[in-house]
């Protein structure tokens, strides 16, 4: 099932595309997930954005490679056969709807600016369900209604982002820093736990790359376009959050749940600032659901089309994967209800540790596919100079992705473990179905089994994708500017 739509991505829409999936409504709470760990969190930020344009280098020699839409997955499955991108495929997928979740938990510290005096478990609920659900309902209204709503909200996501990290250069207090390592212990145990949540920021860089079978001249555009969107996202964040922990005394910022909001309050006093900035950061977190929500159904629709998921993720509705978005927003809505119930006063930081730890699989897997494509010769030809260079960049993304997962920490492993090893049972499943369909091959003369034969299908399902040296990706990725 090959993507037939016309190729409409430019550069600069590319670009757009990429920075505006990384910028997404995390980094309002962010400041004050990583403030307990001391300024060791900015270089944490600048370590975490040389290997994230590292790993942005990767998927743009990969996407060069293979121009095809699927990004991660594509690449998992073509270097190491089905079983690799089944797991690229169902990591990336729980990656977007525990990041959905997340970000339904930011929203709640921004709607007790907005309303305040209405602080309880059953509130929070209450609002991260109701932030989850919007987008989700604007998702099965079609593309379009997606489209109308990224507009708005990636406008607004601009505006405070930019406000906060031009004006608190003016009113930057040194004192208000706090230690460089005040999570205590070694420096590199914070450095490590520091970018390990920071990383939830910079998900979205592969983004060009999911959909580089929309992008007119992916082998040019896409590693371009990848590598110019997370570095204009890592100008807005680093800017912003140095803002943040320079006009917030430490001690406050650490507990603070709406840090944007109260960065704007320390520097013009009264809360008029706080309450206008807590509105536009709603919106942008709505949007960046709205996004993110289309997200979550595109990995699963693009693995049904090659038998690796349930064929009724194929299901689509104006341009949605409608049982994609559904079944991405009841597991969501169920992680933040276990969440908020567990007692945890950490629900944001859990969260985001777990989809850390569930984006670093398909990273991993697509590091790993380059060096495999490298040392084997495998796809386009290179002289020595670019061989040893793209290695190398290879090899960093992967020690860097591999630092990652170390530093998510014992629970958030435990818990993306589970979650990993959960889709286990279904890839069996679909993997005896695919067994079963082929059983009957039609013998040759010599008693062989006829090579050329095509396996017999099962009714309503699409064509079986091909052997796992050489599958053919599939889908066709949705194209809203995701948040």
């Amino acid at each position: 099932m090959q993507d037939r739509h016309t190729r409409r991505f430019g550069l600069g829409t590319a670009t757009s595309l990429v920075m505006g999936n990384i910028i997404g409504g995390g980094i309002f709470l962010l400041p004050a997930s990583v403030a307990p760990y001391g300024t060791v969190s900015l270089l944490a930020f600048g370590v975490l954005t040389v290997g994230s344009i590292a790993l942005a280098l990767v998927f743009g020699r990969l996407a060069r490679r293979h121009p095809d839409t699927g990004g991660p997955y594509v690449y998992a499955r073509e270097a190491f056969g089905d079983f690799a991108g089944f797991l690229s495929a169902w990591s990336y997928w729980t990656m977007t709807w525990v990041s959905n979740a997340a970000l339904a938990v930011a929203a709640v510290g921004y709607v007790r600016v907005l309303i305040p005096g209405h602080e309880s478990t059953g509130a929070d609920i209450l609002v991260a369900l109701v932030a989850l659900w919007l987008p989700a309902v604007s998702n099965f209204a079609g593309t379009r209604y997606v489209g109308a709503v990224q507009i708005v909200s990636t406008v607004l996501k601009f505006v405070p982002l930019l406000f906060v990290a031009v004006m608190g250069l003016f009113f930057f207090d040194p004192h208000n820093l706090g230690g460089f390592n005040e999570g205590g212990g070694s420096a590199v145990g914070g450095l490590s736990a520091a970018a390990a949540i920071l990383l939830y920021s910079y998900v979205g860089v592969e983004s060009a790359s999911v959909s580089a079978g929309e992008v007119r001249d992916p082998g040019r555009n896409v590693g371009r376009a990848t590598v110019l969107g997370t570095v204009g996202a890592a100008v807005v964040y680093l800017l912003g959050t140095v803002s943040v922990f320079g006009t917030v005394p430490h001690d406050r910022l650490a507990k603070s749940q709406a840090p944007f909001s109260d960065a704007i309050d320390a520097m013009f006093g009264g809360h008029w600032g706080g309450t206008l900035i807590a509105a536009a950061a709603v919106i942008s977190i709505v949007g960046a659901l709205n996004g993110w929500t289309l997200m979550s159904a595109q990995s699963p629709y693009a693995a049904a089309g090659d038998r690796l998921f349930p064929k009724m993720f194929l299901t689509k509705r104006r341009g949605v994967p409608t049982v994609g978005v559904l079944t991405s927003s009841l597991l969501a809505s169920a992680l933040i209800v276990i969440n908020y119930l567990g007692g945890s006063d950490k629900v944001f930081e859990t969260l985001v540790l777990i989809t850390t730890f569930s984006a670093t699989v398909p990273y991993l897997l697509a590091a790993g596919a380059q060096v495999y494509f490298l040392l084997t010769g495998e796809g386009e030809r290179v002289h020595t100079g670019r061989f040893v260079r793209d290695l190398v960049l290879a090899l960093v993304a992967f020690g860097f992705t591999f630092w990652l997962v170390a530093g998510a920490g014992y629970a958030a492993i435990y818990q993306g473990v589970l979650f990993l090893f959960a889709g286990i049972l279904v890839y069996v499943i679909m993997a005896a179905r695919r067994t079963r369909a082929g059983a009957v091959v039609p013998a040759t003369e010599d008693g062989q089994p006829d090579a050329v034969a095509a396996p017999a299908q099962e009714p309503g399902e699409p064509v079986a994708a091909a052997p796992a040296a050489g599958p053919t990706p599939t889908a066709t990725a949705a194209t809203a500017d995701e948040g």
